[in-house]
């Protein structure tokens, strides 16, 4: 069986990146491991979550610096499910994530655009 393990997202710092998105979203720490060459294998991921993480990768490189928070061309590229979206939103907003709309409720559910700590843009979902 195949399925997609983790999806990086390249950040400015680890330990503000832990912080946001353990606090903020709700994640839980799941690995934060020490490399030789200085660097870290930072894993987060939804609480409950089984399949797909997050890494949480140190941009190392001027080019990598410049794509921190638009990794996807200013398009939504990550979607955080949830099967409490009133919750979830008001935890967030009591958290101080930057919502970009209100909350809408669309045929194929409830849906509201958040930006992440650097600027990346996320849908939150709860599926109808």
């Amino acid at each position: 069986m195949a399925y997609l393990g983790l999806v990086a997202v390249v950040v400015h710092d680890y330990d503000e990146a832990i912080a946001y998105y353990t606090r903020a979203l709700g994640f839980e720490l799941r690995e934060d491991t020490p490399r030789a060459d200085g660097s870290r294998w930072v894993v987060v991921a939804p609480p409950g979550a089984r399949e797909t993480c997050l890494l949480l990768a140190r941009a190392s490189t001027p080019e990598q610096s410049a794509r921190v928070g638009d990794q996807t061309g200013g398009r939504v590229g990550l979607f955080l499910t949830t099967d409490d979206f009133d919750g979830a939103y008001k935890r967030m907003v009591a958290e101080g994530v930057v919502f970009e709309e209100e909350p809408r409720y669309e045929p194929y559910g409830a849906v509201v655009v958040f930006r992440d700590l650097y600027g990346n843009r996320w849908d939150l979902l709860q599926p109808a």
